[in-house]
């Protein structure tokens, strides 16, 4: 990576703006889930360590750009207290002069959590239209919410001398807190966290060790489309499973009964698939399947080969002889990508799909990366979690960066 790290900048007697991914699910008060908060400990650590003092900014839920209580931030900075064993400020806003205040007052080893970025309508810069706005209103109403994004993003910058970068989670977006406050920066770094990402993830896609298997899934291919012809040319062999499957089977002319189709996508799918063909890559699609008659734990199931979904019947996950034909697959590699599960993994009667494949995932002697979203709570639920090299803490963030494309988030940084 030819962007600074955290390694490459001397925190003593700075104070540093650092963007983590402290969007931690919440019951009422309580953090249910720190997993996030943990991952953001080495560079809040190290920070402190060289003598340095933290201001930390995060997002949290979706507010829309109003404040809303049940999205503040505050247990999250109680939470983080109790891991760091000292006590944290935490700042009733982003920005403002009582922020600016709090900020000013802050000695070495001090750190304080700001509340939710999201707050404001100016951290992501999405503009609010009528529908028969005509395009010079779109226009103006665009300019202008760029103005005061940039006045936003000066406003966090006075609250650091550096900047780092450590919520991979949202380096796919050009937000106020990720790709604007940076201009501000002589210094912008990677944090541990954001660093382990774009090592795992770039070694993955440009200098693997083969045999190189990628499995993808999921419920539909939009969004999936672009990494299947991505990663085409870069791997050795693609499994696809999931809800996504019954597009390519449609377009394929198979019999899909009421399974997830998009109807929209059928010619894509032709399309994909023909071109999967050419690149010479071997594609694996499931050979069978568990159908139920109704989306329920409690429906009736069987399980068919690839023609037999039968009509008022829905796939509902990979049958035994795909679950066979894919664990042969991936034990072969020496390196896998996975994103998206087999199938609906959260009902009993369809998680072994998923579930096989995320032990024979354990198994490989080598690389196994997750892609962050359902294939990580896949792996979660499955036990198998602390037997993968690396689990992304992006869903979205890391799709794209296997589609090819560089991330606003990592591209705003510093280069060495």
């Amino acid at each position: 990576m030819n962007k600074k790290t955290i390694k490459d900048i001397n925190f003593q007697g700075q104070r540093t703006l650092m963007r983590v991914d402290f969007n931690v699910p919440l019951d009422g008060t309580t953090v249910t889930d720190d997993t996030r908060i943990r991952a953001a400990l080495p560079s809040i650590q190290h920070v402190l360590n060289q003598g340095g003092s933290l201001v930390l900014m995060s997002h949290l839920g979706r507010p829309k750009g109003q404040a809303k209580p049940e999205f503040s931030l505050k247990p999250a900075a109680d939470r983080l207290s109790e891991l760091l064993g000292k006590p944290v400020t935490f700042a009733p806003d982003c920005v403002g002069d009582e922020v600016l205040s709090i900020v000013n007052a802050m000695q070495p080893g001090d750190v304080t959590v700001l509340e939710n970025l999201r707050f404001h309508p100016e951290e992501e810069g999405k503009v609010k239209l009528a529908n028969d706005a005509g395009d010079d209103e779109k226009a103006a109403a665009k300019a202008d919410m760029k103005q005061k994004q940039t006045v936003f993003a000066a406003q966090l910058a006075e609250l650091g001398d550096v900047y780092v970068c450590d919520a991979f989670g949202t380096a796919h977006r050009a937000h106020a807190s990720m790709a604007v406050v940076t201009k501000h920066f002589d210094n912008c770094a990677a944090g541990f966290l954001l660093e382990k990402e774009i090592q795992y993830l770039g070694n993955a896609v440009q200098t693997p060790e083969r045999p190189f298997v990628a499995i993808i899934g999921g419920a539909k291919i939009s969004g999936k489309i672009d990494v299947l012809i991505n990663l085409a040319d870069k791997v050795d062999s693609i499994i696809i499973g999931g809800g996504m499957v019954y597009t390519f089977y449609r377009a394929k002319g198979l019999p899909i009964g009421n399974s997830l189709v998009e109807e929209d996508k059928i010619p894509l799918a032709a399309e994909t698939l023909a071109k999967l063909e050419t690149s010479g890559v071997k594609v694996l699609l499931p050979v069978d399947h568990v159908i139920a008659d109704a989306f329920s734990a409690e429906a009736n199931i069987c399980v068919v080969g690839e023609d037999g979904i039968k009509d008022g019947w829905m796939a509902l996950d990979i049958g035994p002889e795909s679950i066979k034909l894919f664990a042969a697959e991936i034990a072969k590699a020496k390196t896998v990508v996975w994103n998206g599960p087999m199938g609906c993994f959260e009902m009993a009667p369809f998680a072994e799909g998923t579930m096989s494949l995320a032990r024979a995932v354990a198994d490989i002697d080598g690389v196994s990366i997750i892609g962050g979203g359902d294939s990580v709570s896949a792996v979660n639920k499955s036990g198998l979690a602390d037997r993968m090299a690396h689990i992304s803490t992006g869903g979205g963030a890391s799709l794209e960066f296997l589609e090819g494309k560089m991330l606003p988030g990592i591209a705003a940084l510093s280069d060495k």
